[in-house]
């Protein structure tokens, strides 16, 4: 386990920094909404970099706000707008540098921006609950980074049989299986740590805690084979390095890109959380 030391520092200083925004988002609701949208931001800044457009400004700059805009303000009712004026600005840097910018870049940035903001803003709608924000804050991060952990805990201690070696050789199929048990063990633990610590009036979905904990394992995996599959494709080890093995806030976000939507949706049709 050569990448556990970094993996641990990455924790030590990863864990104190999502417990202060905790308690910003606690003491003011939209502190949350800011902070995403800049951790959003700075996710597409990376994904242009990686493909050596982010010194392309008309294209990276319009990403860059198109992705901090619509994290902000996406329960709001200019989302249509930021989309129009992104739809604009981005043919509109392709016409005044046609020359050097060409469709599969246009289609590589534009597609990037709208599935990090997508899934994103998720984080931000899931946190607008009025009972609690810190629970889902909570689920739409643990859940996916606890089914990273198992499967790397379990794939280095038992892993033989390679999940999908051409795009990412290091997973197995029984770090998948551990992930998907760890991650499902997480939503119920943290299900009834809230049901009976932190928030005793309030009623607890476990049910809908195990459905969305074994659709986030199944998604983190998506998540990150799709973006490891573009990394591949690029020729590059990471997005970023401010984390230390894990890379940059895209290489740590991926799997949530891709799961924080499902914890919405399973919460509209499930609700996780119930007065009385």
């Amino acid at each position: 386990m050569k990448s556990l030391k970094p993996r641990l520092l990455t924790a030590a200083i990863g864990i104190p920094a999502v417990i202060l925004v905790i308690f910003l988002s606690e003491l003011w609701r939209p502190a949350i909404n800011i902070i995403v949208a800049c951790v959003t931001a700075v996710m597409i800044g990376e994904y242009l970099y990686a493909n050596k457009l982010l010194k392309v400004y008309p294209l990276s700059v319009s990403c860059i706000l198109t992705a901090f805009l619509l994290t902000l303000l996406c329960m709001t009712q200019y989302v249509y707008y930021i989309l129009i004026a992104f739809m604009l600005a981005v043919f509109i840097s392709i016409i005044a540098l046609h020359k050097t910018l060409h469709f599969p870049d246009l289609a590589y940035a534009g597609f990037g921006t709208l599935l990090v903001s997508f899934g994103m803003s998720a984080l931000v709608i899931a946190c607008s609950s009025e009972i609690s924000p810190t629970f889902f804050f909570f689920v739409v991060l643990m859940l996916p980074w606890m089914a990273d952990a198992g499967g790397f805990f379990v794939g280095a201690s038992l892993g033989k049989h390679k999940l999908c070696p051409e795009i990412s050789p290091k997973k197995t199929v029984e770090g998948a299986i551990g992930g998907i048990l760890f991650c499902m063990i997480t939503a119920v633990g943290l299900g009834l740590i809230f049901r009976f610590w932190v928030l005793p009036g309030v009623s607890v979905n476990l049910y809908s805690l195990l459905i969305v904990g074994f659709l986030d394992a199944i998604l983190s995996i998506v998540g990150d084979l799709s973006f490891s599959l573009i990394k591949r494709h690029l020729g590059i080890k990471d997005y970023g390095s401010i984390f230390p093995g894990h890379g940059g806030f895209l290489d740590r976000f991926d799997s949530i890109i891709f799961t924080a939507p499902v914890v919405v949706a399973v919460g509209s049709l499930l609700p996780f959380l119930s007065l009385g």
